[in-house]
């Protein structure tokens, strides 16, 4: 039974990895609502592995190489595909080109590059074992998945978060903040009373007002806030 239990969590690092792999392909049919649907099932086996793992004391080395390289896929390399398909479509079939003849939307790969950067830099930081320094790969893989849905099921919203030059600096301004060296509170929980994890308590409440309020139209702004929350929460620490 032991021997079972220690392999759960990877099983779920698998799952997380083989929602990526079925993703991108649905990208490239074409079919960005399923790939959405794809990100917010692996989003859920990326938080159960790791959970999982801590309870059944099953935490290994190749489980957190292994966490990183199905991150890479799911929340780096198919959301820049994602980003590009976006982009493509915004532009009404004509994209400009910038220096040299560049393709511009094919600035969304940024997105995937950095992600291996900050997958990277997470690896060998021993900073990063109770928070994060730079947003997380699954935060930008959460806002890239809503922007399909958002356009499905919220029409209204389409043309401010469909919008070609948005994309295009929500793609610079997400691969900067990968790596730039912001101090982010993560959701992991040693204890569970109110005082050790206010700032994590109140975050979670505001984010469950603001999906009951916008939908899917939240994510963007739950992810605006976790950013905000976090650099004036560090700043208040320093004080």
């Amino acid at each position: 039974m032991n021997e079972i239990k220690k392999h759960i969590p990877n099983a779920l690092t698998c799952g997380n990895l083989l929602c990526g792999c079925f993703g991108i392909l649905l990208t490239l049919k074409g079919d960005l609502l399923t790939a959405s649907y794809l990100i917010g099932i692996a989003l859920v086996c990326d938080w159960l592995d790791g959970f999982l793992a801590r309870i059944l004391n099953a935490m290994s080395p190749i489980g957190k190489e292994l966490d990183s390289l199905a991150d890479m896929v799911t929340f780096g390399v198919l959301p820049a595909f994602m980003m590009l398909h976006l982009l493509e479509n915004s532009c009404s079939g004509y994209c400009t080109t910038g220096l040299l003849g560049f393709h511009k939307p094919y600035i969304a790969f940024s997105l995937a590059v950095f992600s291996a950067l900050r997958l990277a830099k997470f690896n060998i930081d021993t900073r990063q074992s109770t928070s994060f320094i730079g947003v997380p790969t699954p935060a930008n893989g959460m806002v890239v998945a809503s922007l399909p849905l958002i356009a499905a099921f919220q029409p209204e919203y389409k043309d401010y978060v469909l919008n070609y030059n948005g994309l295009i600096v929500y793609s610079i301004v997400m691969s900067y903040l990968l790596v730039a060296e912001i101090p982010l509170f993560a959701l992991k929980f040693k204890q569970f009373g109110w005082k050790e994890n206010q700032v994590k308590y109140l975050f979670l409440i505001a984010s469950i007002v603001l999906l009951g309020l916008f939908k899917f139209v939240a994510i963007p702004l739950i992810i605006l806030l976790y950013i905000a929350i976090s650099v004036i929460n560090i700043g208040l620490k320093k004080e």
